[in-house]
């Protein structure tokens, strides 16, 4: 069981390291952009999505070989484990 535990931690680990950053930088684009409309009173829907989806979509294309390589070796790590955890040791 403690082979399981360690890598359902290591999984935990993978997946908050490539979603917070995006989330965050979603979130700051978000606050910025209420701002912007609060400032201006311009209450366009629209105006909210597209400065989000531009920003995650360059993160994502910047920073989306370390996330697959991260993913790779949380992989090939699984793939390592896979006897401790059908042994339980």
């Amino acid at each position: 069981m403690a082979a399981f535990a360690i890598l359902l931690r290591e999984g935990l680990i993978v997946t908050a390291v490539l979603v917070l950053p995006i989330l965050g930088l979603a979130t700051l684009v978000g606050a910025i952009v209420a701002i912007v409309q609060a400032a201006t009173q311009v209450q366009e829907q629209t105006l909210t999505l597209l400065p989000k989806i531009v920003v995650v979509g360059a993160a994502v294309a910047l920073f989306g070989a370390f996330g697959m390589n991260l993913c790779a070796r949380l992989f090939t790590d699984v793939l390592d484990r896979i006897p401790a955890l059908v042994h339980g040791a």
